[in-house]
């Protein structure tokens, strides 16, 4: 109920979710981790969004900064200069276009030529941005970025320790001896001394006090595993919690993502970091969850108390930003905490190296089929948005998963068109084709009407009618079997053949239940839907004033005195 109760409100779009929604990468950059510079040229990130879309994707996110482990930060102009002409293609072609950076200048540029959603990978700490989205009306998606979020905002409640190593259990206890020496009025030299024995491991803390991943001693320890050799306590790799946040030498100075990026690629990821101390596969759920679920609600909240409709927001853990693979693992098997917020939640694990650390794949290029897995758990959690490189991979594999597992038939309206041969058999057998399809029924139709030309008045006129359907295919698979229909019928398609002209059948899919859909292939609402008194007057026989109804739907639906292809005589039913 709340998956399918969630809206995320994107400029003239309302994304509805009682389907996944998919979202399609589109790096315009020279050195993004998987796919830099293959879209780099703007004609071929057009076709490449393009070709998303009608593979298809629901959205997609364009991005002109990469953000991968040791990026190289890119100003401003010349971030503008990579994605706006892009956006703008994209955008005009009809698609919800995502625009995924952290500079305000960036973000107002690509909603000014059309995006609909701004994915800020700082979570919008920035004033300036929080003070650019709450005067416009377009989608946002919070990320909690690691270090970033810490830095950026003050934080009001108590910092909550991630590391549970053993190496950072030792540091904070030599911390408490340094504190407890100066409190007895210690010399420095006596404080370090102190400081040492306990880190050597010649001071052993209280039972009570271990974390849960080490032993109770290091009697315990040789019970735990016999055969083992004794070790030193402190025989981790790994720095302590607080050496993770010292400054990185090849970090670009002043830039917190950076420099959080920085240091994640200088970790080893934690499935490389092994300890005799180590009792449990992953970390502790519960401080890390406080941490990221903390960051993300106190900034949705932020956001609402300044202006921004809650219907806006989407929020995203952050997956590989200052965190390493146990973290990003134990996150996003608790998807579901965060889905509980209230907001549409988006998984964006695609080709990141926590999916390389689950299936032992090096290449980010061939981590798309454990990414689809991994997607699916985030899924089943409560996810509703996935961020995907490989969108018509992960559309069949979806697809192939919902009609199984989540039974939900939608409605649909088609409307069919006839002006050669038999035209009122042509549309009959087009009605009787589409209740063949699979997963698919006619449940009604209205009558068939006369109409004159539209577009191409050089013709004859055309009978008409519009079929209302169940169905439970995925709205570009429902056209594929249309499509099937028209050339079964007779009707041919083509550069060679005259747009708008005579034809045998047409059998045009205008409208879906909770679908929004742009591109070349398809465009949900069917963008000649609110002009066409051929397909509005039949609509009146399905449903109370059809022009009120699509409207409210936000399609700009004319007065029947504008509108093209007026009807003229009704000619039977269907």
């Amino acid at each position: 109920m709340a998956r399918d109760s969630k809206v995320w409100r994107c400029g003239k779009y309302e994304l509805k979710f009682d389907r996944p929604r998919i979202m399609g990468v589109l790096n315009v950059t020279p050195d993004s981790f998987s796919d830099g510079g293959e879209h780099l040229d703007t004609d071929a990130a057009i076709a490449h969004g393009l070709k998303m879309l009608d593979d298809g994707a629901d959205i997609i996110d364009v991005g002109g900064e990469s953000t991968r482990p040791g990026f190289t930060p890119v100003d401003p102009d010349t971030e503008a200069r990579r994605v706006l002409p892009v956006v703008q293609a994209l955008a005009k072609a009809g698609a919800v276009v995502s625009i995924d950076t952290r500079h305000v200048e960036v973000a107002k540029a690509a909603v000014r030529v059309g995006a609909s959603i701004v994915n800020d990978v700082t979570g919008f700490t920035d004033p300036r941005m929080v003070d650019f989205v709450k005067e416009s009306d377009c989608g946002l998606v919070v990320m909690h970025a690691g270090e970033v979020a810490d830095v950026e905002r003050p934080r009001t409640h108590t910092e909550v320790q991630l590391d549970t190593s053993a190496a950072a259990f030792m540091a904070q206890k030599a911390r408490e001896a340094e504190e407890a020496a100066r409190a007895l009025g210690a010399t420095g030299k006596s404080k370090r001394a102190a400081k040492a024995k306990l880190i050597s491991g010649m001071v052993q803390p209280l039972q009570p006090q271990l974390p849960f991943d080490a032993p109770a001693s290091a009697a315990g320890a040789e019970q735990a595993a016999p055969s083992a050799p004794a070790e030193p306590a402190v025989a981790l790799e790994a720095p302590a919690a607080d050496a993770v946040s010292a400054p990185v030498d090849d970090a670009p100075a002043g830039d917190d993502l950076a420099a959080v990026m920085a240091r994640s690629a200088a970790r080893t990821g934690a499935t490389n970091r092994t300890s005799q101390l180590r009792r449990f596969t992953l970390p502790d759920s519960a401080p890390i969850m406080r941490r990221v679920m903390g960051f993300l609600s106190d900034q949705a909240r932020a956001l609402i108390h300044a202006g921004v409709d809650r219907e806006r927001i989407c929020l995203d853990p952050g997956p590989g930003f200052g965190k390493d693979a146990n973290e990003d693992i134990v996150i996003q098997r608790e998807m579901g905490k965060i889905a509980s917020l209230g907001y549409p939640t988006l998984c964006a694990v695609s080709r990141k190296r926590l999916v390389g650390a689950i299936a032992g794949v090096e290449d980010a290029r061939d981590r798309d089929i454990a990414t689809f897995g991994v997607c699916l758990g985030a899924i089943e959690q409560g996810a509703n948005i996935v961020r995907v490189h490989d969108v018509a991979g992960f559309y069949q594999f979806l697809n192939g998963f919902w009609a199984i597992a989540r039974p939900q038939p939608r409605r649909a309206y088609v409307a069919l068109g006839s002006n050669k041969g038999e035209r009122e058999e042509n549309i009959r057998a087009a009605r009787d084709l589409i209740a063949q399809i699979p997963m698919t029924c006619v449940s009604a139709c209205s009558r068939i009407y006369e109409s004159e030309p539209a577009y191409e008045t050089r013709q004859a006129a055309f009978a008409n009618a519009v079929v209302e359907i169940k169905t439970e295919l995925a709205p570009l698979i429902l056209l594929e079997e249309l499509l099937k229909i028209e050339q079964k019928l007779g009707r041919a398609r083509g550069k060679n053949v005259r747009a708008n002209g005579p034809r045998v059948i047409d059998c045009d899919l205008i409208w879906m239940d909770n679908e929004v859909h742009g591109g070349d292939k398809l465009r949900l609402p069917h963008p000649g839907l609110g002009e066409r008194d051929f397909v509005l007057v039949p609509l009146e026989d399905l449903m109370h004033n059809p022009a009120r109804f699509f409207r409210y739907e936000g399609i700009d639906v004319k007065e029947p005195e504008d509108r093209v292809g007026h009807v003229v005589a009704e000619l039977g039913t269907l």
